[in-house]
């Protein structure tokens, strides 16, 4: 499991100002905030992943890293969004509990495996795992991971990097038939592309770590039903409408297949090209480099590079020289109307530590339908 954020340094509170990492319309309303310890809410998740069918190890891991997303402040693919998915997914036969992860090619720096079905969050740590394995022989390693299932946050997977002394870089994503409410590409009018997120992840001395973790989609789809279940609207730019035309006002989330995703720039104008762009590279890494077809399942790909910074240039050197680099972005003066700037995973860092003390804010739609699962599969959770 990753330790990084208890690691990370001391944070200065008197400087953090009102910076949120998600738009305020994202956040669970005051008056519908249910705060549970991380403890609990993990060990919760470790016994309906347990009931499951999956093994002890492989239950902490996935608990693990859903627990990571949610102290991170990225709710969108923690708890509340995908515990239930992964429900499903396990009732209707899609996802495999145990599954038997194989390495089909193999060579001194790289390596293609497969995933055996099985949840990403618990089959992508191996292939990580051997890619940073390698990089300490050979100063870099790549691995592409096939037929594996939902990767959970990217992040997770290039942070793991950061506690031997490394950068991570982890992707993952799909293309076909990704859906009827995917990413069209730009000026078409049929999804082609999945949200295909990439994360790059860089260690500091005193400061918290650089991790980087986006979509190539204008908005990540799970913040889509973020966004639906506390009744937020959606920017302008963000999905198209039933035929691929941008829509250009705020509006409801229209119901699924009646809307498609955009590239991150929206239009054409505003640098679509660029999204589209970025998500086809995501699309080759994870899916055609590691022998998957056109129709494979969105998601299953996942591709991971690993750079031992030891190979490279004197580890304490880069590690001050990180320090400096991310202070010099922190302490930029700040446009009229605006507190402070910030980097890459400085906001994360602050709401982990917070939320370690404070608790995790559910919408209390996510502690009822854990009770209900505990009711229906007989599991004995009580929340908060």
């Amino acid at each position: 499991m990753i330790n990084w954020v208890y690691d990370c340094p001391p944070i200065d509170h008197a400087n953090c100002g009102g910076f949120h990492l998600m738009l305020e319309r994202f956040h669970v309303p005051v008056a519908d905030r249910v705060y549970v310890k991380q403890e609990k809410m993990r060990a919760a998740t470790e016994t309906v992943f347990r009931k499951m069918g999956l093994t002890e190890d492989d239950a902490t891991l996935s608990a693990d890293v859903l627990m990571l997303s949610d102290l991170r402040g990225c709710e969108t693919h923690g708890v509340s969004n995908m515990l239930r998915e992964y429900v499903n997914g396990y009732n209707e036969g899609n996802i495999i509990a145990q599954p038997e992860i194989t390495t089909l090619r193999e060579s001194p720096t790289t390596a293609t495996m497969d995933g055996g079905g099985g949840l990403g969050l618990h089959t992508a740590p191996v292939a990580m795992n051997v890619a940073i394995e390698k990089a300490k022989k050979h100063g870099m390693a790549s691995v592409s991971m096939r037929n594996s299932r939902h990767l959970g946050m990217a992040a997770y997977h290039a942070v793991m990097a950061l506690g031997h002394d490394m950068i991570g870089l982890c992707m993952t994503g799909g293309g076909g038939s990704v859906g009827k409410s995917g990413m069209v590409p730009t000026f078409g009018t049929e999804s082609r592309l999945g949200t295909n997120p990439i994360a790059w992840a860089a260690p500091a001395d005193k400061m918290p770590p650089f991790v980087f973790d986006v979509a190539t989609t204008q908005v990540a789809g799970n913040k889509l039903r973020l966004a639906e279940r506390i009744g937020a609207k959606l920017e302008p730019g963000w999905i198209t409408d039933a035929d691929g035309i941008p829509i250009m006002e705020p509006t409801e989330l229209p119901p699924r297949g009646k809307y498609k995703m955009l590239p991150f720039g929206g239009t054409r104008e505003n640098g679509s090209h660029k999204g589209y762009g970025f998500a086809s590279v995501v699309y080759i890494l994870c899916q055609t480099l590691a022998g998957s077809g056109w129709d494979a399942p969105s998601g299953g790909g996942h591709h991971f590079m690993v750079y031992n910074i030891d190979a490279f240039t004197d580890v304490a050197k880069f590690k001050s020289d990180m320090d400096d680099f991310l202070e010099g972005l922190a302490n930029t003066k700040p446009a009229p109307g605006h507190d402070e700037v910030v980097y890459a995973g400085l906001p994360e860092a602050r709401e982990t530590e917070e939320r370690i003390k404070n608790g995790i804010p559910y919408h209390r739609e996510v502690i009822d339908w854990f009770h209900s699962i505990s009711g229906e599969l007989d599991l004995g959770i009580q929340l908060p």
